[in-house]
């Protein structure tokens, strides 16, 4: 249905003294511009600048966008509607935001709109496919507010909590057969009726714990007794009920029943009968209900003050830390791994929040938050809040609305944690700032956490301390010229010394024929010296599945994504081919479709193949796997750290996952499988990618006191980059690097734009490319665009690519110039009518 509205201005006021105000409101779409409504003159004190309105786009589309700006300015291209209806009566989006967003479209040349789509928490954002549903929690009996008879239409529509019945925004106004009704919604949810998610999203479950509590009419000392002696000869359910009354002390307070205790608490203790909790219930002796509670552990609850005290070499690397922000508003600090930087960080944060002020602690990987929010937990509390893509959309939303209340000081969160209302930064620390994690890829906007981290920090007077072992080239480069405050932490924390580091010949080893699977003889025996021990290994290997190539021995045919230009990787636990670019999977074959033989056959090796292989050689090991495969679900990760953290596990295999910043107190070897694969990538950023690799992975070795080894397997031990990183000499790679950046013009001396061409037909987007990059030399010059080119993976999800780079001088205004004119090419290139189906892509500062 549509909700266009036939607004009727009220004479209430004088015609002279009314204003008619417009708003520009932010669309969660790509679109170029701001697009103006009119605000409803009844309605002109309730606008408000960063909330949500609801309006009608184009034909039937109704969604939530932002407000930006409020003025008096009719639009001269077109009519202005009128706003529907508003939904905030305070900000959602706070002023310095819109800045952060503003600059983000502009830098990242994008639209604000895609920019907001990405910052908003879904349940943050209504549309006409918005739905509803009955609140878990709901009850009518038990329910405190009165409902109007609109409110019981909707209830009534939507049946029981059991039924589970969902009701889009456009189903509901069909309902009451009125255009406004996005208040009767706002006000079901205010009284917990519904909850609102979007139906692309996973529903909403809030966390429902069940307990019991006797019921009321036996809560006296007499009816108690006269339960014993009705249940004198069910001893089973007698035990539960002795149990109850032990730890609800009905006798002393009969109010303490009231609050009852967690059913699991009977039911999954070994000495009682689940059954007889439940025929307790069945026969009204006990009551259940549901008890919703938060997910964020301490939340009612102070810190838990953990003390602990710097060491000399940390004391003194934070007290420079405070030096250099006294001058400068960037440090970084260079710290080995295992060298305590989480402990300066915990102090930093501290002194901030003493000051009644905000902190941001990005990190890479979610992997990273399940371990430090623990450590974090234990000293800030209910001052802490977490964020990041594995929570639902509605606890997104309470982190949002944490931070805007003031509720949490310091948030812990991934890369989209740079998007939170925050309006009282001081401080923002990067942890492993040189990690690519920080980058996202697709889609719009495609920007660097860190570098979105820099400029908000710059826009709130706040400090930002950027921490890494392997610092970003660019970052270290910043900070050898005085940009940013240097700092070095050069030993590891307590007794903790440098891991040793050996390499092993796999070509050597296969020649005499002592390799076990895909493990020389070396790390294979020292694997079990380690078991032996009652240590813990980590092996790495950066391929995920079974085996990434499955081809026929006799034909030398193999499968291939019908969506992508890659090959099918096998995954055994699932026994099935898959497209890890796109999703796209088959059941594996036992027989060649081309030529029918059976000789087909998988070739290499991945983390699953790494797993399978180990629980073969060493059957009494309790081996565990963390990669995508194992931690889609959402408390995965936890699972696999607690149990290794736990010594349940005694081998990590894992892909890049296990290099980040994990700290493992009985770990004394790690085993890098393949790293040639890493080495020989065709980037300009490969012998950096493989050096903070290699040395992130090998330090999760030896860090509590124990002496750590690492023995890195390779075809090619002669290679540069592995006598820098046994020697751990980041400062000697940085030198050699930034002379070959220097020579061939990379960042941190020039700055890039990737450029790519999508088309669903090959020679279209060749063509569209060729235009492009024509365009392009005519505008920059031919010394600043490079290509085009079909990558090296020239087709993903139906789409052939090609590629263009431009190499930029880092002046600003150089910069600004450039991006006008790539977008005029880009203009160009969308004028021409055979190639409307094409699009393109910018990427700034790709990694």
């Amino acid at each position: 249905m549509s909700l266009a509205l036939d607004f009727i201005s009220p004479a209430a006021a004088p015609a002279a003294d009314r204003v008619t105000l417009f708003a520009d409101v932010i669309l969660p779409l790509p679109l170029p511009r701001l697009y103006t409504y009119r605000v409803p003159y009844e309605l002109n004190d309730n606008v408000v600048i960063g909330g949500r309105v609801i309006v009608q786009f184009g034909a039937k589309k109704t969604l939530s966008c932002i407000v930006a700006a409020v003025h008096e300015n009719a639009p001269k291209e077109y009519q202005a509607k009128y706003i529907l209806e508003f939904i905030d009566d305070a900000p959602v989006v706070t002023q310095p935001q819109l800045k952060l967003f503003r600059w983000m479209a502009d830098y990242y040349m994008c639209t604000i709109g895609e920019v907001i789509n990405a910052a908003l928490p879904s349940a943050l954002k209504l549309s006409s496919e918005s739905r509803i549903q009955l609140h878990p929690g709901f009850s009518r009996e038990e329910n405190e507010y009165p409902l109007t008879a609109q409110e019981e239409v909707i209830v009534n529509a939507l049946g029981t909590t059991e039924e589970g019945k969902a009701l889009t925004f456009t189903e509901v106004g069909d309902l009451l057969g009125i255009t406004s009704f996005h208040k009767v919604i706002k006000s079901l949810m205010h009284k917990d009726v519904i909850f609102l998610f979007e139906h692309t999203a996973d529903k909403y479950s809030p966390k429902v714990v069940k307990k019991v509590r006797l019921a009321h009419h036996f809560v006296s000392e007499a009816s108690i007794e006269q339960l014993f002696s009705q249940l004198s000869s069910k001893p089973k359910q007698l035990d539960v009920l002795m149990k109850y009354l032990q730890r609800v002390p009905v006798y002393q307070n009969e109010y303490s029943n009231q609050n009852g205790i967690e059913k699991a608490a009977l039911t999954s203790s070994p000495h009682l009968s689940a059954s007889a909790v439940n025929t307790l219930i069945k026969n009204g002796v006990l009551e259940q209900f549901d008890v919703i509670v938060s997910r964020f552990p301490l939340e009612n609850e102070g810190a838990i003050q953990m003390n602990f005290s710097l060491t000399e070499a940390q004391t003194t690397a934070r007290d420079e830390i405070m030096t250099h922000f006294a001058e400068k508003d960037i440090a970084l600090l260079h710290g080995v791994t295992g060298a305590g930087k989480t402990e300066i960080y915990i102090d930093l944060i501290r002194k901030a929040l003493d000051g009644g002020d905000q902190v941001l602690y990005l990190l890479p990987e979610i992997a990273l938050t399940a371990q430090i929010v623990t450590r974090l937990l234990r000293v800030f509390g209910s001052r802490l809040g977490v964020y990041h893509s594995k929570f639902s959309d509605n606890e997104r939303v309470e982190v949002w609305n944490g931070v805007l209340s003031g509720r949490f000081q310091v948030v812990v969160g991934v890369r989209s944690a740079v998007f939170l209302p925050f309006d009282n930064l001081s401080l923002i620390i990067v942890d492993e700032e040189h990690e690519s994690s920080y980058k996202q890829y697709e889609p719009a906007p495609r920007y660097n956490a860190r570098e979105v981290a820099l400029m908000m920090a710059n826009f709130q007077g706040a400090k930002t301390l950027l921490g890494s072992a392997t610092p970003a080239v660019e970052t270290y480069y910043q900070a050898k010229q005085g940009r940013y405050g240097l700092v070095s932490l050069t030993k590891r924390f307590g007794e903790a010394g440098m891991p040793d580091i050996e390499l092993v010949d796999t070509r050597k080893a296969r020649e005499q024929k002592t390799m076990h699977n895909h493990f020389t003889a070396d790390l294979l025996g020292e694997i079990e010296r380690k078991l032996g021990a009652q240590e813990q290994v980590i092996l790495f290997q950066n391929r995920r599945g079974y085996a990434p190539v499955v081809a026929c021995q006799d034909c030398g045919w193999i499968p291939k994504c019908t969506n992508c230009a890659v090959s099918l990787s096998y995954h055994k636990h699932s026994h099935e081919l898959r497209c890890h670019y796109c999703g796209y999977h088959d059941s594996m074959v036992s027989k060649c479709p081309a030529c029918g033989s059976r000789a087909v056959k998988t070739q290499g090796f991945g983390t699953e193949k790494i797993e399978d292989d180990l629980k073969i050689m060493l059957p009494q090991a309790n081996i565990q796997r963390m990669d995508l495969d194992t931690t889609r679900a959402k408390n995965s990760y936890q699972q696999i750290i607690g149990d290794f953290e736990k010594q349940n596990t005694n081998v990590l295999v894992g892909t890049q996952m296990v290099t980040k910043g994990l700290d493992f107190a009985n770990v004394s070897l790690v085993g890098i499988i393949n790293a040639d694969s890493i080495i020989h990538y065709p980037d300009f950023r490969a012998h950096e990618r493989a050096y903070q690799m290699f040395v992130q992975v090998s330090g999760r070795a030896g860090r509590k006191g124990k002496k750590g080894k690492v023995i890195i397997q390779t075809s090619d031990p002669t290679q540069v980059i592995f006598d820098k990183v046994i020697r751990n000499d980041y400062v000697e790679f940085y030198n050699y690097e930034i002379v070959q950046r220097h020579e061939h013009g990379y960042p941190p001396f020039m700055r890039i734009i990737k450029m790519t061409v999508k088309h669903m037909e090959q020679g279209l987007g060749e063509q569209a490319a060729i235009l492009l990059t024509q365009e392009l030399v005519d505008r920059l010059g031919r010394a600043a665009v490079l290509g085009p080119e079909a990558p090296y993976i020239f087709r993903i999800r139906n789409f052939y690519l090609q590629e263009i780079t431009i190499k930029l001088d880092r002046a600003h205004t150089a910069l600004k110039w450039a991006k006008e004119q790539i977008c005029a090419a880009m203009d160009v290139v969308k004028d021409q009518k055979e190639f409307k189906q094409a699009r393109i892509v910018a990427d700034v500062d790709p990694m």
